[in-house]
């Protein structure tokens, strides 16, 4: 049981960020585990509401892909992948922009209202949010895209009236039709555009680890011109590479800092946010 006095040590860690970062705009990118435990998803939405209150500026970017394949199972439409993209024809844009657009965004944006917050979903083609063009590749990966420019106006204006963006992955092309992109490029782009202080992505691991087998090696704190590096010798690899790459784009284009962390930590964000130490692995300037 922690006694009043130790919430009060609590609070006390947490003013000086909280004076740090008021006024400013963190990306967080949603997804993984923390999207699919009740509880979780529960302590992710009181962890935005909270930023919000306290003069911080959150934005979230969220994935959906679990729910998308499951989605195609049930229509009987076969999926295939790319080196992790999702091959996407016509009838599968359909099913992912329904997933995305039509049913996962509308829950998180329920589950941040229901936390006490003013959420509003967007999906990239709102407002030509997030103008997209085809990647390369586009013969065998068809409708998968990467984004081309970010409509910051529309995000900083409900930004500025109270309110959580929460953006759904799909992007909008010249003629009007829709792309797949992926969720963690969405989410270093609108942190870009936006000079965003912060990108911070929900994973399932405990960060950037010294090795494998030992969650307690997480290394806190990685320079981009150590990135490389860890690539070669092994200790950054598979899935954690785009995220890392992700996260020097995203430094690359302005945003202050960015943090890989554990979503399946109960309030990951403000643990990671708010206290001297942390719980995942922060990629810096430098």
């Amino acid at each position: 049981m922690i006694t009043a006095c130790e919430k009060a040590a609590i609070l006390v860690e947490a003013l000086p960020y909280i004076k740090e970062f008021y006024g400013k705009t963190v990306v967080i990118k949603y997804g993984g585990s923390a999207m699919t435990d009740c509880s979780l998803k529960k302590a992710v939405m009181e962890d935005i509401v909270l930023m919000k209150y306290v003069g911080m500026h959150p934005v979230v970017v969220h994935g959906g892909g679990p729910d998308i394949t499951r989605m195609l199972d049930r229509l009987g439409i076969s999926t295939s992948f790319v080196n992790g993209l999702r091959v996407t024809d016509e009838a599968t844009m359909e099913i992912v922009e329904m997933v995305l657009v039509g049913k996962i965004n509308k829950e998180i944006v329920a589950g941040i209202n229901d936390s006490g917050g003013s959420a509003v979903g967007l999906s990239g083609k709102d407002g030509k949010l997030i103008r997209a063009e085809p990647i390369p590749g586009k013969e065998v990966l068809g409708l998968v895209g990467r984004v081309r420019d970010v409509n910051t106006e529309l995000i900083e204006t409900l930004t500025e009236r109270g309110y959580i963006p929460v953006i759904s992955p799909v992007g909008i092309g010249d003629h009007g039709e829709s792309y797949n992109i992926n969720a963690d490029h969405v989410a270093g782009a609108v942190a870009s555009a936006l000079k965003a202080d912060k990108l911070v992505l929900l994973t399932d691991v405990p960060g950037i680890l010294a090795d494998k087998k030992d969650p307690t090696s997480r290394i806190s704190r990685l320079r981009i011109s150590e990135v490389d590096e860890y690539i070669d010798c092994g200790i950054i690899e598979g899935g954690m590479i785009p995220k890392v790459e992700c996260c020097v784009d995203a430094l690359k284009g302005g945003v202050g800092r960015t943090h890989i962390i554990d979503g399946r930590v109960p309030h990951a964000i403000l643990l990671e946010v708010f206290t001297d130490e942390g719980i995942g692995s922060m990629v810096v300037k430098g």
